[in-house]
């Protein structure tokens, strides 16, 4: 096992059937995980370097390959180790997967045909267990492509079952070996029924049982602190994001007193955020915490800086800092808690140098740092975003806590282009509260993934009632998504949308426009800076 990598030697981890996914670089590798997940199967991506490794290890029920930006064709490039094809479990290769199991095992990948990327049609040509209960003979169906080589000629033993203008075996498999190969992203929405095929997959081809549930996950998780930490002490450092909070909440119920929460509030939260969390913590559950306002000097810092990296920098910095000051006030701790999740955990190592590595440290504002010397209790660290709330609400957590929007490390400061003054902060902090006020009323919220205020670094001649102003434009930002990889914006009728501006002219002084962004994110970040 490595350090990025979950302790296969756990019995929680041991005892539930389990897909491996080798990882080429895609930049939805994720998402493949997610929907196995989302059947109830345990799922973990490991680099296509350590992929052998891996896999004599966690021996697991399926293997699937991910998509990269590789050519299978070109020296160097990155493939699947053989003992994984030689070992008698199914494998479903995606996109480049395809294109490496079909090289490996000894058919053709050639470049040069026509590249696609977006949407495509295939038409389905045979019957396949792929296929049964979901794509049928003669039909086509819809699919998103990503690729710029295709195979030519299929490994020995394999079919040919469907097939598109511009990929010709866009779908290809072995039924006796188990194998299977697509050209297009299964893991994908815009690919119709694609969850479907790759259930089909998991459950009828691989034979997995679909037993891994949060409740199972939270009592393994409570048996493996206690044990990880004994009689010794836990501090946890807060952010007041639902991911910090449900593992301190999770690694309270395992230990109890023997933990004590930090919550740095750095001035950049929502209004009233600091002493909601305070409220949850110390009166809900009774949980030991450190409030810190540092508000001053995260603002002191953050004077007259304008690029959004250099912020992110002085706020991780500055946020390591504090807590790091004040745990030593604390005292006797041993354990550090951290919400650490998959994704981070992914993203934490450069796999394969593909366009992943850059494209998802989004909110990335810093980690703790190791002079620290102490042990980590990283509960979380083997779930996704929707896993930790369905491990929230079996918590008991309050649905308005756990259901919240996504809220970035760095806070507001992301969504306040330019300068950050305290002046900008307060007018930031009313409008989102207005605009999300707003959702909730029109019953909206739980249909949105993510919807926030922005100020603008402009100001704007405007006419309110007798007198010109020269204030502020907010804009405003609501999306969709199932994944958080890809997301659109959401489509209000015009009557919200001037109703909540209304609010905002009137009720927030300092603005005199609001506008609404309706840009889409296919795939890249949810964020607006």
């Amino acid at each position: 096992m490595t350090k990025n990598q979950p302790d296969q030697t756990d019995p929680a981890y041991g005892q539930h059937d389990k897909i491996l996914i080798v990882d080429f670089g895609s930049q939805v590798t994720q998402l493949i995980a997610r929907r196995v997940r989302e059947e109830g199967v345990y799922s973990e991506i490991v680099p296509f370097q350590s992929a052998e490794k891996a896999f004599a290890t966690m021996k697991p029920k399926a293997v699937i390959l991910s998509g990269g930006p590789a050519s299978v064709h070109e020296a160097g490039a990155p493939l699947a180790p053989m003992a994984i094809f030689n070992s008698g479990v199914p494998v479903l290769g995606i996109c480049y997967g395809e294109q490496a199991m079909a090289h490996q095992l000894g058919g053709k990948v050639e470049g040069g045909h026509h590249r696609e990327f977006g949407r495509a049609e295939v038409q389905v040509t045979s019957e396949s267990a792929l296929f049964d209960g979901v794509w049928k003979v003669g039909e086509k169906y819809p699919v998103w492509m990503s690729h710029g080589d295709r195979v030519t000629v299929l490994p020995p033993g394999f079919t040919n079952i469907a097939h598109a203008p511009n990929s010709p075996m866009s779908v290809m498999a072995d039924e006796k070996r188990k194998f299977y190969g697509t050209q297009f992203h299964l893991e994908v929405v815009h690919t119709l029924h694609g969850a479907a095929l790759l259930r089909n997959f998991v459950r009828n081809i691989a034979g997995c049982r679909g037993d891994w549930s949060m409740r199972a996950f939270k009592d393994a998780a409570i048996a493996k602190i206690r044990a990880q930490v004994g009689k010794g002490r836990v501090i946890c450092g807060l952010s007041g994001g639902v991911d910090s909070a449900v593992a301190a909440v999770l690694i309270h119920e395992a230990i109890g007193e023997q933990l004590t929460c930090v919550f740095v509030d750095h001035g950049l939260l929502r209004l009233a955020e600091g002493e909601k969390v305070a409220t949850l913590f110390r009166d809900h559950y009774n949980i030991p915490l450190v409030h810190v306002n540092a508000e001053d000097e995260f603002l002191g810092q953050l004077e007259g800086v304008s690029d959004p990296e250099t912020k992110r920098k002085i706020i991780g910095k500055l946020f390591i800092d504090v807590f790091e000051r004040e745990a030593k006030k604390v005292g006797g701790a041993e354990f550090l808690a951290q919400g650490t999740l998959y994704p981070d955990v992914i993203e934490s190592v450069s796999f394969t140098g593909g366009p992943s590595v850059t494209i998802k440290s989004h909110h990335n504002v810093g980690g703790l740092p190791e002079r620290m010397n102490m042990k980590l209790v990283e509960p979380l660290r083997e779930l996704f975003k929707d896993e930790v709330r369905a491990l929230g609400r079996e918590l008991g957590l309050p649905e308005v806590f756990v259901g919240r929007h996504p809220f970035p490390g760095p806070g507001l400061a992301i969504r306040c282009p330019g300068d950050i003054t305290r002046e900008k902060l307060d007018i930031l902090r009313l409008a989102d509260e207005i605009f999300i006020e707003e959702i909730r009323r029109a019953g909206l919220y739980d249909d949105i993934w993510q919807a926030f205020a922005v100020i603008l670094p402009v100001k704007t001649v405007g006419v309110m009632g007798d007198f010109r102003t020269y204030d502020f434009v907010v804009g405003l930002r609501a999306v969709t998504a199932i994944d958080g990889m890809t997301a659109d914006f959401y489509n209000f009728d015009m009557k919200f949308l001037g109703n909540v501006a209304t609010r905002i002219i009137n009720e927030v002084k300092g603005v005199n426009r609001v506008v609404y962004d309706v840009t889409s994110k296919p795939p890249g970040t949810i964020e607006w800076e």
